[in-house]
């Protein structure tokens, strides 16, 4: 594989992610069941590159994005615990903001049921915490929250 494919590669892997994380976002805010954003999904944003509010949305894989948001679904209250204890006492995940609360359930998802090796979710996962609140502190809480869920779900990797 070239140089050229494998950033193309990496750079779809991490569409996949911005895109896991906005649908399980939307899932929530619209009570809509995971097939049918993944439909949505898959139907508008995935399957090539668009521009969207004057930024160029980068093709996402399809199957990471798939299986991010089931595996998050399916896995939500093992992924949920993980998180509350990566939390402070007093804020549980159901109180933190529903794009951090997103974004966990994304992260952890590919911490528990990928082979992805968790320092790169950890990293990819804090770059889309970065996109979505660049001005804030979430991105260092994201990293210290995602460590703690990394190093409970695949101790062998640290």
């Amino acid at each position: 594989m070239t140089v050229d494919r494998k950033a193309q590669r990496r750079q779809m892997k991490s569409a996949a992610r911005l895109y896991a994380v906005q649908a399980l976002f939307q899932m929530e805010v619209s009570e809509q069941d995971s097939e049918a954003v993944i439909r949505e999904f898959e139907t508008f944003r995935l399957g090539e590159v668009y521009e969207e509010d004057g930024i160029e949305m980068a093709e996402g894989d399809i199957d990471l994005f798939r299986k991010t948001v089931r595996d998050a679904v399916n896995w939500q209250a093992k992924i949920d615990q993980m998180t509350d204890r990566g939390l402070v006492a007093k804020w549980p995940i159901a109180r933190i903001d529903p794009t951090l609360r997103a974004l966990f359930r994304a992260a952890g998802a590919e911490l528990a049921e990928n082979d992805t090796p968790p320092r790169v979710v950890i990293t990819e996962f804090v770059d889309i915490a970065g996109a979505f609140f660049p001005e804030g502190r979430e991105p260092s809480f994201v990293n210290a929250v995602l460590d703690h869920m990394a190093r409970e779900a695949r101790p062998e990797a640290f």
